[in-house]
């Protein structure tokens, strides 16, 4: 089966290349990077390169974008020329090629302002049914991707996966105050609990999402780590979220001890990844507590695929700040 993955040299794009050839599947990678994973060197942004990547093609995974770090270093065309008219050329010269499966790679950053609940409130408990409220120019030209993949389903009867991924990349975190209070392992494997999936999880749901596309037609999905909390805890994850953790998955004290770990104080939003367990299949392994046995056990908390993908980093330069600009 020839496929065509979009972003090949990318976190994602070149996990799902690594997995789809030991697959046996034909591979076709476009990116505006060269790669190991790169057959074709260009820009999505140009309809005809576009047209010339897709004969044969049979299913398309939609992982390139401009990310979340590049709001501050890429003018708001930019995103939209991108993350808009690259999507639009992709929807409509797959229809053209007769495409059997079209996977777009969205990001719960679409939800927004619906993830920081006002003081006093519960964490947000985020499924499919949360309306999103984008607060910058990534979350608004992902959000109308994936409004321009639903239109496509609708009027052309493309299907059409929208999988909302969690955070997965290895980089330290884009938010200062984070990475000066945590040791990066430490935060991410915080994040297990509520907000990040491992991207070896993260492909598997894509590869099944393209074998599921024909039979569901459209949908959009939480692709996240599967979270140990019921609705219920909300109200206490907001200020006492070490209390919950502990009632719940009581042997991660000892292996934090040990390592001077420390637990989040508090959790402001949960992505629920009930819907896409019981429509994709998708059986996530890395959770918070797989994660805290591989520790126990003297092992990393990254699975062998991102640790063979590496990290890419989303700037070429370096910035005062850090790894990201402010």
């Amino acid at each position: 089966m020839k496929v065509l993955v979009t972003g090949s040299a990318g976190h994602l794009g070149e996990g799902l290349a690594r997995i789809l050839k030991a697959q046996r599947y034909e591979v076709i990678g476009i990116d505006i990077l060269a790669s190991s994973f790169t057959t074709h060197v260009g820009s999505i942004t140009d309809r005809d390169f576009v047209k010339s990547c897709l004969d044969g093609v049979e299913a398309v995974f939609h992982t390139a974008t401009l990310h979340k770090p590049h709001v501050a270093t890429h003018s708001m065309q930019e995103f939209v020329d991108t993350n808009i008219t690259g999507t639009l050329n992709l929807l409509q010269e797959s229809v053209a090629a007769g495409v059997g499966a079209f996977i777009f790679t969205s990001t719960t950053s679409v939800f927004g302002d619906a993830l920081e609940p006002k003081a006093g409130s519960p964490a947000a408990w985020i499924t499919e049914d949360v309306i999103p409220v984008p607060k910058n120019i990534y979350g608004v030209t992902k959000a109308a991707a994936e409004d321009l993949c639903q239109l496509f389903f609708r009027n052309h009867g493309l299907p059409c996966i929208v999988l909302r991924t969690s955070r997965f990349f290895p980089e330290e975190d884009d938010n200062r105050k984070a990475r000066n209070a945590y040791v990066d392992e430490n935060l991410k494997a915080n994040e297990f609990l509520f907000r990040r999936v491992e991207l070896e999880d993260a492909v598997n749901a894509h590869i099944l999402a393209a074998k599921r596309a024909k039979e569901i037609g459209f949908g959009k999905y939480i692709i996240s780590a599967t979270t140990p909390f019921m609705r219920g805890h909300a109200t206490y994850l907001r200020n006492n979220a070490l209390w919950v953790v502990q009632g719940l998955v009581p042997e991660y004290v000892e292996e934090y001890e040990r390592r001077g770990w420390q637990m989040f104080q508090g959790i402001d939003r949960i992505y629920v990844n009930e819907k896409a367990r019981r429509e994709l299949g998708w059986q996530p392994v890395y959770d918070f507590r797989y994660v805290i046995e591989r520790l126990k056990a003297g092992e990393e908390l990254r699975s062998p695929l991102t640790k063979t993908v590496g990290s890419k980093g989303y700037h070429a330069e370096a910035f005062e700040d850090g790894p990201y600009p402010v």
